[in-house]
């Protein structure tokens, strides 16, 4: 009788795979739909000569929370960016020292978004506290509070991302020692 292998997609691991991909498709949704308003203001401009009120407001604040919405998957799937030239010949010639650089990375990421959390963290509650806005007060205000939000729980994910890697990669290395 074949034993039955689980998937790297069950479980714990399941749902954070989905929560991290489910980020990044929020993100590009609301790509697609900073497209469509742009757009439309453009069109409103040039047609009209009476712009959408706001825009400007909207894609300043969308830019931060799309970047951060997308990083987790970014970080996960390997593409977030680093000089990998040099690296690469590296783990082709001494893969424990591959493993190694990238456990420090790793670490260094965590460490990195960390710093991002506990420093965004007091901005959230004084930004959902103080109930501050951007915008002009009486033609378009929008809270800034969803945004420091977003950031806050996509920094985490970050790190939690980052330590899945940090793990997966020590594992790696054990392995490797213990093959020889």
């Amino acid at each position: 009788m074949s034993e039955v292998t689980p998937s790297k997609n069950t479980g714990i691991a399941g749902l954070f795979n989905g929560w991290v991909l489910g980020l990044s498709a929020v993100g590009t949704v609301w790509i697609f739909m900073l497209m469509l308003i742009i757009n439309a203001d453009v069109l409103s401009r040039f047609l009209f000569n009476k712009p959408i009120h706001g825009v400007p407001e909207m894609v300043a604040l969308s830019i931060v929370g799309i970047v951060f919405l997308q990083l987790s998957d970014a970080v996960k799937a390997g593409r977030l960016t680093r000089s990998d030239g040099f690296f690469n010949r590296i783990v082709e010639k001494r893969p424990r020292l591959g493993l190694v650089l990238n456990i420090f990375y790793d670490i260094c990421g965590m460490a990195f978004f960390i710093a991002i959390v506990i420093g965004a963290i007091p901005i959230f509650l004084d930004a959902y506290q103080g109930q501050y806005y951007a915008g002009t007060e009486g033609i378009f205000t929008i809270p800034t509070w969803p945004i420091k939000l977003i950031l806050v729980v996509s920094a985490i994910t970050v790190v939690l991302v980052f330590a899945t890697h940090v793990k997966r990669n020590i594992c790696a290395l054990v392995r490797t020692g213990a093959e020889k």
